[in-house]
């Protein structure tokens, strides 16, 4: 075997068994409506706002769970080189920041609808 497809196949080794230390980790999906603060009960402001306390917490967990794969993954490198272990902790970042990323976007959406929804109030 070539030093090219051997390396190839140790680094598909290595991301697969990273991908598998992953799936324990379940990416947290937002939640999947968003009310209108124009015409929103207060029950649903108040409903949507524990959905997102509850979703901030699943991203929480699984933040922790991705750190506590990785970190494990580092303190048993094994046969992975140093450039793999870079590669891994580049997957990481980004799995990290996307889920940062999704939290914060559906937390601004949902504080635009409460200022809405706190001006309807005003003008009622």
């Amino acid at each position: 075997m070539t030093r090219l497809s051997l390396a190839s196949l140790l680094l598909g080794s290595m991301l697969a068994s990273a991908a598998q230390a992953q799936v324990d980790c379940a990416y947290p999906r937002a939640p999947a409506s968003m009310p209108d603060g124009v015409s929103a009960t207060q029950q649903e402001m108040l409903d949507a706002m524990q959905a997102v306390k509850t979703y901030n917490d699943a991203v929480s967990a699984y933040l922790a769970c991705i750190e506590q794969a990785l970190n494990e993954r580092l303190a048993n490198p094994g046969d992975v080189s140093p450039e793999q272990l870079e590669q891994l902790k580049a997957i990481h970042t980004k799995r990290h920041n996307a889920a940062v990323d999704a939290l914060e976007d559906h937390a601004a959406r949902f504080n635009e609808q409460v200022k809405l929804f706190k001006e309807r109030d005003k003008r009622s």
